[in-house]
Formats: structure tokens, C-alpha cells, sequence
């Protein structure tokens, strides 16, 4: 065979294969197209949430949250949590703590309502919280999460997303969040533009605005959600001193991983399957060596 039919027959098995080659492309575009359209009408299909026309609010709220017999589950045949009993008075500090997937943040997405319990009641100063609009229940609690949360504006505009706040009262909270000292180092101060995903901020710079936010607000109760954990620890100890003053007097709700975080805590709840299996005091679960003592315990050994 010369060199020019060789070509040639390269050539022409080239063309031939071609078109097969589109139509496997066409069938995985069509593949991706079905897999959206199918979470788009999952979507549209779901029922809206229906806003309360007679809702009740608190005159001066306490901060008394009692969690009755409460059950929740994703799936009906996979029950996740279930006859939960939990009461934090006014002004305590409750964490929760647990392994991954035994309900910590689902019972922080009920106590928000972000979802509906199956069986039970969540009072709030001795009021059903299903007696409360949502926009209502939402505003009682401030909320720090492990991830950052920002929107396209300027620093200032971040930090007052929840409060019209006067200058003076932004750069007082940013002090308290220990975050004006990177923002004033930035070109634009306070007027520096960023972006959703934070921009050129780091991760623990970017927590520090949210945390600003909540001592901006100063919400009658509080939820962290490991709100330090992308803080290095010299100015993750600055943040619990502030961390400390803004909780007297306030509910406050830890959901915690690293447990030397939560020693002063009011009462430990230690769940597992979406049930209490042992509650106390920091000392008081040691003392009872048991699965909180191996879950604190574990966690240095990890780290050595």
C-alpha cells in the first residue's frame, strides 16, 4: 500500500466514525437534559408553604424552648429522630454533640423550621412555634454555620444584612468579631466590593463577617454551628471571650465536633441514631465513661 492510500484510508475511516461519535455526544447531552428537567419538575412539583394569616409573636422573648416528644424522619421508613425530649431554660447553653448523621443539624433545621416534625411540639416560651410565622421564628435565633454565607456588596453592606445599622454600630460590631483589623487593610475599608464566594477573603476572614453580623444584631437566642472553625486558634480564643459576653443571658444552641469547645456548656446532649443517649455536664459525662468519654477521648488520640 503507498503513502497516499494509506491516507486516503485514514482519512475516509476518519469521516466514517465521525457521525457515531456525535450521536454518542447527542445521547449524553440528552442523558444530562433529562437528569435536570426531572429536578426542575421535582421542583416545581413541590408544595408551596403556605404563609399563616393569624400567627402569634412574643412580647418580650425568655428564651425557654422546650422540645416535646418530638419524632422526624426523610424517609417514612427510615425514622431519624424519635421521642426527643429536650428543655433548655432561659439563658442556658445546650450543645449537641455526636457522630456524623446522628441528627445534630437536623434538629437545628427544626428548631428554625426549616422542617415540619412528624409527631410533636417545639415551644418557645411556652408558645408552639407552628402557632408562629416562619419569618418570625427565624428572626428570634442568630445563626453562625462552619460555612460562610455572603452575598455580592461591600463589607459594610454584609455586615448590616440584618439590622439598618448607623457606621459607628458596624465597625463596633467588626471590633467585638475581632474584623476590623483585616478590613481596614483592605484598599476600599468598609467600601470594598466582594462577592458571593467571599473573593480574595479567606475562609476565616470570611467567618468573622458573619460573626460581626450576629454582634451587629444581638438576636434574643443564638445557634453555632462550629462558628470558629475556620479560625486560626489565637483569634478563635478572642472570638469565644466575645462569643461569651454576647450568650449572658441568651439560649444558646452549640452544635459542636471539637468537644474542648463546648466544657462550659449548661448541658451536654450526646445523641446517636436521633436519640439522647446520655446528657450532663461536661465533668459529669467523664465521670460516667461512656460514650461521650470515648468520643472525647478519641479525638486527642486522633490528633497525636
Amino acid at each position: 500500500m503507498s503513502v497516499g492510500a494509506l491516507s486516503s484510508f485514514l482519512s475516509y475511516a476518519n469521516q466514517y466514525t465521525k457521525p457515531f461519535n456525535e450521536i454518542s455526544n447527542v445521547f449524553t447531552e440528552l442523558q444530562t437534559a433529562l437528569a435536570c428537567a426531572s429536578r426542575v419538575f421535582h421542583l416545581l412539583d413541590t408544595p408551596s408553604e403556605l404563609r399563616q394569616s393569624d400567627t402569634q409573636t412574643l412580647t418580650q422573648v425568655q428564651g425557654h424552648v422546650q422540645i416535646q416528644d418530638l419524632a422526624f424522619s426523610y424517609e417514612p421508613d427510615e425514622p431519624l429522630i424519635e421521642n426527643l425530649n429536650v428543655e433548655a431554660k432561659p439563658g442556658q447553653t445546650i450543645a449537641i454533640v455526636g457522630p456524623t448523621g446522628c441528627g445534630k443539624t437536623t434538629l437545628i433545621n427544626l428548631l428554625m423550621r426549616f422542617y415540619e416534625p412528624q409527631q410533636g411540639h417545639i415551644l418557645i416560651d411556652s408558645i408552639n412555634i407552628q402557632d408562629m410565622s416562619r419569618e418570625y421564628v427565624r428572626s428570634l435565633y442568630g445563626m453562625v454555620l462552619q460555612e460562610s454565607w455572603l452575598f455580592h456588596g461591600t463589607i459594610r453592606e454584609n455586615i448590616a444584612y440584618g439590622k439598618a445599622a448607623t457606621d459607628e454600630e458596624i465597625i463596633e460590631a467588626a471590633k467585638k468579631a475581632h474584623a476590623h483589623k483585616f478590613i481596614i487593610q483592605l484598599k476600599d475599608g468598609y467600601d470594598t466590593m466582594i462577592s458571593e464566594d467571599g473573593g480574595n477573603l479567606s475562609q476565616g476572614q470570611k467567618q468573622l463577617l458573619c460573626i460581626a453580623r450576629i454582634m451587629l444584631v444581638k438576636p434574643p437566642m443564638l445557634i453555632l454551628d462550629e462558628a470558629t472553625s475556620s479560625i486560626d486558634t489565637r483569634t478563635e480564643k478572642q472570638i469565644q471571650e466575645a462569643f461569651d459576653l454576647m450568650m449572658e443571658g441568651r439560649t444558646t444552641f452549640i452544635v459542636a465536633h471539637r468537644l474542648s469547645t463546648i466544657q462550659k456548656a449548661d448541658q451536654i446532649l450526646v445523641m446517636n441514631h436521633g436519640h439522647i443517649i446520655e446528657q450532663g455536664k461536661h465533668e459529669e459525662l467523664l465521670q460516667q465513661q461512656g460514650f461521650y468519654h470515648r468520643l472525647y477521648y478519641s479525638q486527642f488520640e486522633t490528633q497525636k
